[in-house]
């Protein structure tokens, strides 16, 4: 019995340490949706949601972390699968300097990208994207509808949120460097498989990251 018993803690150990810090990403990026669409006249724009091509959400952005004077975050990205039946497994993706709006000292701050069409899309997907350089981008809008945008929200092919302390605003992340995050996918994956075929379902969504994508799903499905 004793045996038994020390076989079970062992094996549960070893569960525990197979936990990657992909894996605990992913947690925290399906946490920062549920909460910041947790009240629905400060959320992401429903209409918005179930017209985006792809999104990104970056949990806890760290300023100084990657260069002093700089900002630095670990995220993932998923699009539409064909024939729009849910979201694709998620790619590690990278976040790179940039001006990011209202700081409050030190804080970390999560992110949240919409990439509204498929030519925002194409573009994200090259070795090194910085936004508002390689693709349009500005401040998205809250609340339950999408119905008060402006021209430039309209044409912007990628809208930013970012929430600081609570504070969930629309913000315009100019200069952002967004790259493909290797070793996230590595461990995601069992190796390094480029996002453009994550993205296009040339693999299976890991089990680690299931409660991620069933989270998008809930809150964005097309009507």
């Amino acid at each position: 019995m004793k045996r038994k018993l020390i076989a079970v803690a062992a094996l549960g150990a070893g569960i525990m340490m197979a936990q990657t810090d992909a894996d605990k990403r992913l947690e925290e990026a399906a946490a920062v949706m549920n909460e910041v669409m947790a009240t629905p006249d400060k959320a992401i724009p429903q209409e918005l949601l179930g017209n985006a091509a792809c999104i990104v959400v970056v949990p806890g952005l760290k300023k100084g972390a990657f260069i002093i004077g700089g900002k630095y975050g670990r995220g993932f990205v998923s699009c539409r699968r064909e024939g729009n039946v849910g979201w694709s497994g998620p790619g590690g993706i990278r976040v790179e300097g940039g001006s990011f709006g209202f700081q409050i000292g030190g804080a970390e701050t999560d992110v949240v990208m919409l990439v509204m069409n498929r030519r925002g899309m194409d573009k994200m997907f090259k070795s090194k994207f910085t936004l508002g350089a390689d693709a349009s981008v500005a401040a998205g809008p809250l609340g339950r509808d999408a119905s008060a945008q402006t021209d430039a929200l309209m044409h912007a092919e990628i809208l930013t949120w970012s929430r600081q302390r609570g504070v969930f605003a629309g913000i315009a992340l100019n200069g952002a460097t967004l790259r493909e995050d290797g070793d996230a996918n590595n461990e995601l994956y069992g190796r390094k498989v480029p996002n453009r075929q994550v993205v296009d379902g040339g693999v299976g969504i890991p089990p680690t990251a299931v409660v991620f994508t069933s989270t998008l799903n809930k809150y964005s499905s097309r009507k």
